[in-house]
């Protein structure tokens, strides 16, 4: 399995393009976080790799969760160790939002196939039991398990979330190399869960004027309405988190009509709203705080873009800063979100250019 979502890949460019090259902070064994599911098969079997597995399994939290955007590769001191022990029943932060879980169990599973220690094994499995605990009854998933009020108990979309508990889920059901020690009772768990879980994305799908358009980054965990998550990710469609879920139902082998007719209403919309003749440059601009600016020039030549967020109903892109208020240029927002936060992206165009395509032919037209 991917970890990422290609567009969760491509979100994570952007930033490179908005903020420059990251830190990635090189871990104890020369290896940084963001490079650490790309090893060579036999390097998961070394003590380098080890010693990030180890780490792993400190920041575990006892329910099997993981807390997100920590560099788990970096060194640890005896009293870190101890301070990661001592808080290991504290787990109302574990989560599957940016990435958080994932990468861990399929780093974990990795070193496991290499080593043969039940330890990674095992914690790998919490980690699964941990993804499907926290599903829903009805089939979709929250951003935080345990629940914590407010918009972080709305079934997520939002960086991919939902769409990686289900991409690792099906690994495990289709017994994949990798997940094999998932075991029988494990795999009919987990395609269970994407069963339901393919129920809530089909059922989500945002219809205006009974056509099918795409998705909301996140919806209501009881009605499934679109809903608003922090002050600039208002109730709209997802010109990004969309491409991620068509790219799951697109993996279905034999699609029933239901998952056809949701791909193609969702890349007819894609194709709909794509915006054409611009492209987004970065301008330096020492006088501004963070150096630099974000604008949308005029560009017969450039590819197309798509925004985060369209206005359900005209499809309108909008543009929301930390005060709500729905624009409709990328200028008219404050400095600090424009240049903080992605608004514009090609988040669809390998998706409109090759991944449609192949699933066509794959499908016989």
């Amino acid at each position: 399995m991917q970890p990422k979502c290609l567009f969760v890949k491509t979100l994570f460019l952007l930033s490179l393009f908005l903020h420059g090259p990251a830190n990635k902070g090189l871990s104890q064994v020369g290896i940084s976080w963001n490079e650490i599911l790309d090893q060579q098969a036999s390097w998961y079997g070394t003590d380098q790799a080890s010693q990030i597995a180890e780490n792993i399994l400190l920041y575990q939290k006892e329910n099997g969760g993981w807390y997100k955007n920590i560099d788990m590769s970096e060194a640890l001191t005896d009293t870190e160790k101890e301070s990661l022990m001592a808080e290991k029943s504290n787990s109302m932060g574990t989560t599957l939002d940016n990435d958080a879980g994932f990468i861990q169990m399929e780093y974990l599973a990795k070193v496991y196939r290499e080593t043969g220690k039940p330890r990674y094994k095992n914690a790998a499995l919490a980690g699964l039991d941990y993804l499907l605990e926290a599903q829903y009854e009805n089939g979709g998933w929250p951003q935080y398990y345990p629940l914590r009020e407010g918009y972080y108990s709305h079934i997520t979309f939002n960086d991919g979330a939902m769409i990686q508990a289900m991409n690792l889920l099906r690994e495990v059901a289709n017994e994949a190399p990798l997940y094999a020690f998932a075991g029988k009772s494990r795999r009919k768990k987990a395609q269970e869960a994407i069963d339901k879980g393919l129920e809530i994305v089909l059922a989500s799908q945002i219809r205006v004027n009974g056509r099918l358009t795409a998705w909301c980054a996140q919806v209501d965990a009881q009605d499934l309405s679109p809903v608003q998550a922090r002050a600039y990710e208002l109730p709209s469609i997802s010109g990004s988190e969309s491409v991620g879920i068509i790219q799951y139902l697109m993996q279905l082998e034999q699609p029933d009509a239901a998952v056809i007719e949701a791909i193609e209403g969702a890349v007819s919309w894609f194709q709909e709203v794509k915006l054409e003749n611009i492209r987004l440059d970065r301008v330096e601009k020492p006088d501004l705080p963070k150096g630099y600016d974000l604008v949308v020039v005029p560009d017969s030549d450039a590819d197309p873009l798509w925004a985060r967020f369209y206005e359900i109903g005209t499809n309108r892109p909008m543009f929301v800063g930390r005060d709500s208020v729905v624009r409709y240029a990328l200028h008219e927002i404050e400095h600090e979100r424009r240049v903080g936060y992605s608004y514009l992206g090609p988040y669809a165009k390998k998706l409109l250019e090759s991944d449609y395509p192949e699933w066509k032919r794959r499908m016989g037209n």
